[in-house]
Protein backbone atom coordinates (compact mmCIF):
# COMPACT_ATOMS: atom_id res chain seq x y z
CA UNK A 1 0.00 0.00 0.00
CA UNK A 2 3.03 2.46 0.85
CA UNK A 3 4.62 1.29 -2.40
CA UNK A 4 1.57 2.08 -4.44
CA UNK A 5 1.23 5.48 -2.50
CA UNK A 6 4.88 6.62 -3.16
CA UNK A 7 4.20 5.47 -6.85
CA UNK A 8 1.13 7.73 -6.83
CA UNK A 9 2.85 10.28 -5.42
CA UNK A 10 6.53 10.03 -7.73
CA UNK A 11 4.08 10.06 -10.88
CA UNK A 12 2.03 12.72 -9.98
CA UNK A 13 4.96 14.92 -9.22
CA UNK A 14 6.65 14.08 -12.83
CA UNK A 15 3.90 16.34 -15.04
CA UNK A 16 3.19 19.90 -14.24
CA UNK A 17 0.68 21.10 -12.44
CA UNK A 18 -0.89 24.40 -13.62
CA UNK A 19 -3.28 24.22 -10.70
CA UNK A 20 -6.63 23.07 -9.64
CA UNK A 21 -9.32 23.77 -12.29
CA UNK A 22 -9.92 24.91 -15.54
CA UNK A 23 -8.01 24.09 -18.81
CA UNK A 24 -4.51 24.03 -16.77
CA UNK A 25 -4.85 21.13 -14.87
CA UNK A 26 -4.51 18.02 -17.02
CA UNK A 27 -4.27 15.39 -14.19
CA UNK A 28 -5.67 11.34 -15.51
CA UNK A 29 -5.69 8.76 -12.79
CA UNK A 30 -4.76 5.38 -13.42
CA UNK A 31 -6.21 2.72 -11.44
CA UNK A 32 -5.44 -0.70 -11.88
CA UNK A 33 -6.92 -3.72 -9.76
CA UNK A 34 -4.09 -5.59 -8.47
CA UNK A 35 -0.44 -6.81 -8.56
CA UNK A 36 -0.53 -10.40 -8.67
CA UNK A 37 -0.93 -10.93 -12.54
CA UNK A 38 2.49 -9.56 -13.85
CA UNK A 39 1.00 -7.63 -17.12
CA UNK A 40 -0.29 -4.57 -15.17
CA UNK A 41 3.16 -3.63 -13.14
CA UNK A 42 5.03 -4.61 -16.69
CA UNK A 43 3.44 -3.34 -19.17
CA UNK A 44 -0.31 -1.69 -18.40
CA UNK A 45 1.26 1.34 -16.20
CA UNK A 46 4.61 1.97 -18.22
CA UNK A 47 2.89 1.81 -21.51
CA UNK A 48 0.24 3.88 -20.96
CA UNK A 49 2.55 6.59 -19.04
CA UNK A 50 5.00 6.41 -22.08
CA UNK A 51 1.76 7.43 -24.90
CA UNK A 52 0.01 9.36 -22.67
CA UNK A 53 2.82 11.71 -21.95
CA UNK A 54 3.63 11.46 -25.87
CA UNK A 55 0.21 12.67 -26.40
CA UNK A 56 0.14 15.58 -23.69
CA UNK A 57 3.17 16.57 -22.34
CA UNK A 58 1.68 18.25 -19.68
CA UNK A 59 -0.86 15.79 -18.60
CA UNK A 60 0.00 14.38 -14.90
CA UNK A 61 -0.15 10.61 -14.17
CA UNK A 62 -1.71 9.70 -10.71
CA UNK A 63 -1.21 6.05 -10.19
CA UNK A 64 -2.74 3.43 -8.02
CA UNK A 65 -3.04 -0.19 -7.76
CA UNK A 66 -5.68 -1.73 -4.94
CA UNK A 67 -3.66 -4.98 -4.86
CA UNK A 68 -7.55 -6.48 -4.92
CA UNK A 69 -8.75 -5.01 -2.35
CA UNK A 70 -12.19 -3.04 -3.93
CA UNK A 71 -12.93 -0.67 -0.74
CA UNK A 72 -9.12 0.28 -1.28
CA UNK A 73 -9.90 1.22 -4.88
CA UNK A 74 -12.98 3.33 -3.95
CA UNK A 75 -10.42 5.23 -1.61
CA UNK A 76 -8.19 5.36 -4.11
CA UNK A 77 -10.27 7.01 -6.76
CA UNK A 78 -11.65 9.06 -4.13
CA UNK A 79 -8.30 10.34 -3.57
CA UNK A 80 -7.78 11.29 -7.14
CA UNK A 81 -10.83 13.48 -7.52
CA UNK A 82 -9.62 14.99 -4.38
CA UNK A 83 -6.51 16.05 -6.32
CA UNK A 84 -8.46 16.77 -9.21
CA UNK A 85 -8.41 14.26 -11.68
CA UNK A 86 -10.39 15.24 -15.19
CA UNK A 87 -10.44 11.68 -16.39
CA UNK A 88 -10.36 8.40 -14.46
CA UNK A 89 -8.91 5.09 -16.40
CA UNK A 90 -10.59 2.07 -13.99
CA UNK A 91 -10.09 -1.20 -14.24
CA UNK A 92 -12.24 -2.41 -11.70
CA UNK A 93 -11.55 -4.72 -8.71
CA UNK A 94 -15.26 -5.35 -8.25
CA UNK A 95 -17.61 -4.65 -11.25
CA UNK A 96 -20.39 -4.02 -9.69
CA UNK A 97 -19.04 -1.83 -6.55
CA UNK A 98 -17.00 0.02 -8.69
CA UNK A 99 -20.17 1.27 -10.11
CA UNK A 100 -20.14 4.33 -7.29
CA UNK A 101 -16.94 5.38 -8.16
CA UNK A 102 -18.42 6.52 -11.70
CA UNK A 103 -21.30 7.65 -9.73
CA UNK A 104 -19.07 10.40 -7.92
CA UNK A 105 -16.73 11.19 -10.79
CA UNK A 106 -20.03 11.78 -12.57
CA UNK A 107 -21.52 14.00 -10.14
CA UNK A 108 -17.97 16.01 -10.36
CA UNK A 109 -18.16 15.86 -14.13
CA UNK A 110 -15.51 13.39 -14.95
CA UNK A 111 -15.32 11.22 -17.67
CA UNK A 112 -14.24 7.26 -16.56
CA UNK A 113 -12.51 4.63 -19.21
CA UNK A 114 -13.34 1.29 -18.27
CA UNK A 115 -10.26 -0.52 -18.81
CA UNK A 116 -9.67 -4.18 -19.56
CA UNK A 117 -12.88 -5.07 -17.40
CA UNK A 118 -16.06 -3.67 -17.68
CA UNK A 119 -17.77 -1.64 -15.03
CA UNK A 120 -21.00 -2.52 -13.98
CA UNK A 121 -22.27 1.35 -14.84
CA UNK A 122 -24.04 2.68 -17.91
CA UNK A 123 -22.39 5.88 -17.28
CA UNK A 124 -18.83 5.20 -17.74
CA UNK A 125 -17.59 7.17 -21.04
CA UNK A 126 -15.45 4.77 -22.36
CA UNK A 127 -14.65 0.89 -22.50
CA UNK A 128 -11.33 -0.75 -23.80
CA UNK A 129 -10.85 -4.34 -23.82
CA UNK A 130 -10.78 -7.49 -25.60
CA UNK A 131 -13.08 -10.30 -27.04
CA UNK A 132 -13.12 -11.63 -23.73
CA UNK A 133 -15.92 -14.31 -24.59
CA UNK A 134 -13.76 -14.87 -27.57
CA UNK A 135 -10.83 -15.62 -25.28
CA UNK A 136 -12.64 -18.68 -23.56
CA UNK A 137 -13.50 -19.90 -27.34
CA UNK A 138 -9.69 -19.79 -28.47
CA UNK A 139 -8.53 -21.48 -24.87
CA UNK A 140 -11.30 -24.05 -25.72
CA UNK A 141 -10.64 -24.78 -29.40
CA UNK A 142 -7.37 -25.22 -28.54
CA UNK A 143 -7.61 -27.78 -26.17
CA UNK A 144 -10.25 -29.32 -27.46
CA UNK A 145 -8.10 -29.66 -30.45
CA UNK A 146 -5.50 -31.20 -28.32
CA UNK A 147 -8.07 -33.72 -26.33
CA UNK A 148 -8.84 -34.71 -30.00
CA UNK A 149 -4.96 -35.40 -31.31
CA UNK A 150 -4.72 -37.65 -28.01
CA UNK A 151 -7.36 -39.84 -28.58
CA UNK A 152 -9.29 -38.15 -25.38
CA UNK A 153 -12.05 -36.01 -27.68
CA UNK A 154 -14.80 -35.92 -25.00
CA UNK A 155 -11.93 -35.41 -21.75
CA UNK A 156 -12.95 -35.15 -19.00
CA UNK A 157 -11.20 -31.83 -18.35
CA UNK A 158 -10.99 -29.82 -15.35
CA UNK A 159 -12.03 -26.24 -15.04
CA UNK A 160 -10.39 -23.90 -13.30
CA UNK A 161 -11.82 -20.21 -13.62
CA UNK A 162 -10.77 -16.75 -12.87
CA UNK A 163 -12.37 -14.27 -9.74
CA UNK A 164 -16.70 -14.43 -9.95
CA UNK A 165 -16.23 -10.70 -9.39
CA UNK A 166 -13.90 -9.92 -12.53
CA UNK A 167 -16.64 -9.53 -15.38
CA UNK A 168 -14.19 -10.66 -17.85
CA UNK A 169 -13.51 -13.79 -15.77
CA UNK A 170 -17.83 -14.57 -16.21
CA UNK A 171 -16.63 -13.80 -20.05
CA UNK A 172 -13.96 -15.99 -20.68
CA UNK A 173 -16.25 -19.08 -18.41
CA UNK A 174 -19.12 -17.99 -20.54
CA UNK A 175 -17.00 -18.75 -24.15
CA UNK A 176 -15.27 -21.77 -22.97
CA UNK A 177 -18.20 -23.31 -21.76
CA UNK A 178 -20.29 -22.97 -25.09
CA UNK A 179 -17.59 -24.38 -26.78
CA UNK A 180 -16.71 -27.33 -24.70
CA UNK A 181 -20.60 -28.31 -24.88
CA UNK A 182 -20.28 -27.84 -28.68
CA UNK A 183 -17.39 -30.01 -28.54
CA UNK A 184 -19.31 -32.63 -26.81
CA UNK A 185 -16.07 -32.16 -24.15
CA UNK A 186 -17.73 -33.03 -20.15
CA UNK A 187 -16.26 -30.87 -17.40
CA UNK A 188 -16.06 -33.43 -14.40
CA UNK A 189 -15.08 -30.35 -11.84
CA UNK A 190 -15.14 -26.83 -12.42
CA UNK A 191 -13.88 -23.72 -9.77
CA UNK A 192 -14.32 -19.73 -9.51
CA UNK A 193 -11.05 -18.28 -7.87
CA UNK A 194 -10.87 -15.81 -5.53
CA UNK A 195 -8.45 -13.16 -7.09
CA UNK A 196 -6.88 -14.83 -9.50
CA UNK A 197 -4.56 -16.52 -6.98
CA UNK A 198 -2.25 -19.31 -8.39
CA UNK A 199 -2.28 -20.79 -5.10
CA UNK A 200 -5.85 -21.31 -4.51
CA UNK A 201 -6.38 -22.82 -7.87
CA UNK A 202 -3.47 -25.09 -7.22
CA UNK A 203 -5.40 -26.09 -4.61
CA UNK A 204 -8.73 -26.52 -6.43
CA UNK A 205 -6.73 -28.84 -8.83
CA UNK A 206 -5.39 -30.61 -6.50
CA UNK A 207 -9.08 -30.84 -4.84
CA UNK A 208 -10.49 -32.17 -8.27
CA UNK A 209 -7.70 -34.43 -9.05
CA UNK A 210 -7.93 -36.10 -5.59
CA UNK A 211 -12.26 -36.43 -6.25
CA UNK A 212 -11.39 -37.97 -9.83
CA UNK A 213 -8.11 -39.93 -9.40
CA UNK A 214 -5.16 -40.27 -11.40
CA UNK A 215 -6.13 -40.70 -14.84
CA UNK A 216 -9.82 -39.43 -14.43
CA UNK A 217 -9.23 -36.03 -16.39
CA UNK A 218 -7.59 -35.81 -19.83
CA UNK A 219 -7.07 -31.90 -19.65
CA UNK A 220 -7.03 -28.53 -17.25
CA UNK A 221 -8.11 -25.89 -18.36
CA UNK A 222 -7.19 -22.71 -16.76
CA UNK A 223 -8.38 -19.14 -17.47
CA UNK A 224 -4.99 -17.77 -17.53
CA UNK A 225 -1.72 -18.47 -16.75
CA UNK A 226 -1.57 -18.44 -12.85
CA UNK A 227 -4.48 -20.27 -13.06
CA UNK A 228 -2.74 -22.82 -15.38
CA UNK A 229 0.54 -22.65 -13.14
CA UNK A 230 -1.85 -23.92 -10.04
CA UNK A 231 -3.22 -26.81 -12.33
CA UNK A 232 0.86 -27.63 -13.51
CA UNK A 233 1.69 -27.62 -9.60
CA UNK A 234 -1.04 -30.00 -8.46
CA UNK A 235 0.00 -32.02 -11.57
CA UNK A 236 3.43 -32.54 -10.51
CA UNK A 237 1.94 -32.84 -6.64
CA UNK A 238 0.17 -35.86 -7.56
CA UNK A 239 2.47 -37.48 -9.11
CA UNK A 240 1.01 -36.71 -12.87
CA UNK A 241 3.03 -35.61 -15.46
CA UNK A 242 2.21 -32.28 -17.35
CA UNK A 243 2.91 -33.13 -20.66
CA UNK A 244 0.82 -35.83 -20.86
CA UNK A 245 -2.11 -33.05 -19.74
CA UNK A 246 -2.57 -30.59 -21.69
CA UNK A 247 -3.34 -27.21 -19.62
CA UNK A 248 -4.75 -23.88 -21.39
CA UNK A 249 -3.84 -20.34 -19.89
CA UNK A 250 -4.22 -16.77 -20.82
CA UNK A 251 -1.99 -13.64 -20.83
CA UNK A 252 1.12 -14.83 -22.05
CA UNK A 253 3.15 -14.04 -18.67
CA UNK A 254 6.74 -14.67 -18.75
CA UNK A 255 6.40 -18.02 -16.45
CA UNK A 256 3.78 -19.23 -19.02
CA UNK A 257 5.22 -18.60 -22.51
CA UNK A 258 8.57 -20.68 -20.47
CA UNK A 259 6.41 -23.28 -19.35
CA UNK A 260 5.14 -23.77 -23.20
CA UNK A 261 8.42 -23.56 -24.20
CA UNK A 262 9.50 -26.65 -21.89
CA UNK A 263 5.76 -28.39 -22.42
CA UNK A 264 4.22 -28.27 -19.51
CA UNK A 265 1.63 -25.91 -20.70
CA UNK A 266 -0.05 -26.09 -24.13
CA UNK A 267 -0.86 -22.80 -24.95
CA UNK A 268 -1.67 -19.19 -23.63
CA UNK A 269 -3.33 -16.35 -25.15
CA UNK A 270 -2.03 -13.32 -25.67
CA UNK A 271 -3.48 -9.90 -25.62
CA UNK A 272 -1.37 -7.23 -27.33
CA UNK A 273 -1.66 -4.86 -23.86
CA UNK A 274 1.00 -2.70 -24.88
CA UNK A 275 -2.22 -1.81 -28.09
CA UNK A 276 -4.27 -1.48 -25.37
CA UNK A 277 -2.70 0.60 -22.81
CA UNK A 278 -1.65 3.01 -25.94
CA UNK A 279 -5.53 3.41 -27.17
CA UNK A 280 -6.80 4.13 -23.61
CA UNK A 281 -3.91 6.91 -23.32
CA UNK A 282 -5.18 8.29 -26.88
CA UNK A 283 -8.36 8.41 -24.95
CA UNK A 284 -7.60 9.89 -21.69
CA UNK A 285 -5.60 12.40 -23.75
CA UNK A 286 -8.67 13.35 -25.82
CA UNK A 287 -11.14 13.71 -22.55
CA UNK A 288 -8.69 15.52 -20.76
CA UNK A 289 -8.09 18.10 -23.52
CA UNK A 290 -12.04 18.83 -23.70
CA UNK A 291 -12.47 16.40 -27.09
CA UNK A 292 -13.87 13.22 -28.35
CA UNK A 293 -11.70 9.73 -29.11
CA UNK A 294 -9.85 9.98 -32.24
CA UNK A 295 -11.25 9.03 -35.58
CA UNK A 296 -11.49 5.35 -36.20
CA UNK A 297 -10.54 4.24 -32.63
CA UNK A 298 -14.26 3.30 -31.54
CA UNK A 299 -15.03 0.08 -33.33
CA UNK A 300 -18.19 -1.61 -31.01
CA UNK A 301 -21.09 -0.21 -28.78
CA UNK A 302 -20.97 -2.75 -25.82
CA UNK A 303 -24.11 -2.49 -23.57
CA UNK A 304 -23.42 -2.00 -19.97
CA UNK A 305 -26.71 -1.31 -17.53
CA UNK A 306 -29.18 -1.39 -20.51
CA UNK A 307 -26.81 1.43 -22.25
CA UNK A 308 -24.43 1.78 -25.36
CA UNK A 309 -20.84 2.36 -24.55
CA UNK A 310 -18.22 3.17 -27.13
CA UNK A 311 -15.95 0.92 -26.90
CA UNK A 312 -12.65 -0.71 -28.60
CA UNK A 313 -12.76 -3.86 -28.46
CA UNK A 314 -9.65 -5.80 -29.66
CA UNK A 315 -8.56 -9.44 -30.85
CA UNK A 316 -6.87 -11.74 -28.48
CA UNK A 317 -4.61 -14.79 -30.19
CA UNK A 318 -4.38 -18.08 -29.58
CA UNK A 319 -0.39 -19.30 -28.63
CA UNK A 320 0.84 -22.77 -28.53
CA UNK A 321 5.17 -23.01 -28.95
CA UNK A 322 4.92 -22.67 -32.85
CA UNK A 323 3.11 -19.25 -32.29
CA UNK A 324 5.90 -17.62 -29.47
CA UNK A 325 8.64 -16.26 -32.08
CA UNK A 326 5.65 -14.69 -33.94
CA UNK A 327 3.61 -12.94 -30.85
CA UNK A 328 5.44 -12.11 -27.53
CA UNK A 329 9.10 -12.38 -29.22
CA UNK A 330 8.00 -10.35 -32.57
CA UNK A 331 6.17 -7.65 -30.91
CA UNK A 332 8.75 -7.30 -27.84
CA UNK A 333 6.30 -8.09 -25.26
CA UNK A 334 9.58 -9.82 -23.38
CA UNK A 335 12.81 -10.22 -24.81
CA UNK A 336 14.68 -13.04 -25.91
CA UNK A 337 17.21 -13.06 -22.71
CA UNK A 338 13.90 -12.44 -20.36
CA UNK A 339 12.24 -15.39 -22.01
CA UNK A 340 15.79 -17.93 -22.78
CA UNK A 341 17.13 -17.86 -19.29
CA UNK A 342 19.87 -20.91 -18.85
CA UNK A 343 16.92 -23.46 -18.06
CA UNK A 344 14.65 -22.63 -21.38
CA UNK A 345 17.89 -22.40 -23.47
CA UNK A 346 17.46 -25.26 -25.34
CA UNK A 347 13.78 -24.99 -25.50
CA UNK A 348 14.26 -22.17 -27.04
CA UNK A 349 16.58 -22.79 -29.56
CA UNK A 350 14.38 -26.30 -30.28
CA UNK A 351 11.43 -23.44 -31.01
CA UNK A 352 13.91 -21.37 -33.17
CA UNK A 353 14.09 -18.09 -30.59
CA UNK A 354 17.79 -16.98 -30.18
Amino acid sequence: MALATGAMLLLGACGSDNGGGGGGNKKVALLLPENQTARYESHDRPDFVKKLKELCSDCQVLYSNATQDATKQQSQAEAALTQGAKVLVLDPVDAGSAAAIVTKAKAQKVPVISYDRLIDSGDIKYYISFDNAGVGKLQAQSLDGALKKNGKASGPIIMINGDPADNNAKLFKSGATTQFKSDGVKIAKQFDTPGWLGSKAQDEAQQAITALGKNGFAAIYGANDDMAGGGIAAMKSAGVDPKTRPTTGQDASLAGIQRILAGTQFMTVYKAVTDEAEKAAQLAAALVKGEDAPSGLINQQVKSKGKSIPSVILKPVAVTKAEIKDTVVKDKFFTVSQICTAAYAAACKAAGIQ
